[in-house]
């Protein structure tokens, strides 16, 4: 008996050794999609082809007519018009590989867990969550294309609601990658309180991401490049000044970085208090690790956030503000999966 637990638990290791790779070059996915968007690279690569787009153009001829298709779209005659192939190739690139890790995650998420499965190395009640995992993937690629269409039109800006969307879905996979892993590292004892708080944590997170993918759609950190202030008060005039005004939270620029502004400091405050009941109640070592890593991730959120305001918007620190977001909701997923655990 003995012999058999031990082997359950090194299969247990093994996958989810495995989910946390994938839950990696999914978070490098998540930052190279945020790259290729400030970079205004999506819009590049004008047809989906799952399988046969894997290839890039190699030849001058090849590479003339994939430039050649990018010029009948808006993009091209409404804000790129008069690039040269050179600057053509520095932008598809981007969405290339941004296209090629996302088939890539595929590849290294299929046939592991093909393999796992015929070994017998699955948990009962862990196949069913693999296969959501899969499905969702595939759901993804879907949507990222739909995402594109909407760029390919006579406004060549994608839909904010559907790369909200695309950007939601993701974060989601990686958070799924990562709970079912720490299941089976850490297997779940309970959950009482602080683990149900962690939880709502983790969820408000999630929409704060989901927050800052609205800004990222209507390009609304351009809006106002100051902090604490907006322009010239905090409370800059114009809010939810359209007719329905909710429309406004999701279509109005400066409600949406207004918005995205008072839900991080709500939720500064809020993981604040979550860290301090937390560590009074007393909680186990695993659980006050998460908490510490949960304040440092927050903290470099907040200045990540600040500095690309200030800085109107630089592609780099923009990137590592949306990586600063995934690395928070790690360091929450953690903790609320720590808290299930009792107190030593």
């Amino acid at each position: 008996m003995p012999l058999t637990r031990d082997r359950d638990r090194g299969h247990d290791r093994a996958i989810a050794t495995w989910l946390l790779l994938c839950a990696a070059v999914v978070f490098g996915m998540i930052i190279l999609g945020g790259v290729t968007r400030l970079t205004n690279s999506g819009l590049s690569m004008v047809e989906w082809k799952p399988l046969m787009g894997a290839i890039p153009p190699i030849t001058e001829e090849a590479w003339q007519e994939t430039f050649s298709k990018y010029k009948q779209f808006p993009e091209y005659q409404k804000v790129n018009r008069g690039m040269d192939l050179d600057g053509f190739k520095a932008i598809f690139m981007f969405e290339y590989l941004h296209r090629l890790l996302g088939r890539m995650i595929g590849v290294l998420f299929f046939f592991p867990m093909v393999f796992f499965a015929f070994r017998g190395w699955v948990r009962a009640g862990v196949m069913p969550k693999l296969w959501m995992l899969f499905v969702l993937g595939g759901m993804q690629g879907l949507l990222g294309w739909f995402m594109v269409k909407s760029g390919l039109v006579d406004n060549p800006r994608v839909s904010q609601y559907r790369l909200t969307a695309h950007l939601g879905l993701a974060v989601l996979i990686y958070g799924a990658l990562l709970w079912v892993a720490l299941d089976l590292l850490f297997p779940r004892r309970g959950a009482g309180r602080p683990a149900r708080a962690g939880a709502a944590m983790a969820g408000l997170v999630y929409l704060m991401i989901l927050s800052g993918g609205l800004v990222a759609g209507t390009r609304a950190g351009f809006a106002f490049s100051t902090w604490p202030l907006m322009g010239s008060s905090f409370v800059p005039p114009g809010l939810y000044a359209t007719d329905p005004a909710w429309l406004a939270a999701f279509e109005d620029i400066t409600t949406i970085q207004f918005n995205h502004r008072i839900f991080a400091y709500t939720l500064f405050a809020l993981l604040h208090g979550f860290a301090f009941q937390a560590w009074r109640k007393g909680v186990s070592p695993r659980a006050l690790l998460g908490l510490g890593l949960m304040l440092a991730a927050l903290w470099l959120q907040v200045c990540l956030g600040i500095s690309t305001l200030l800085l109107h918007v630089p592609v780099w620190l923009a990137a590592a503000h949306q990586g600063g977001a995934v690395l928070l909701l790690s360091a929450v997923l953690f903790t609320a999966h720590a808290l299930r655990e009792s107190p030593r």
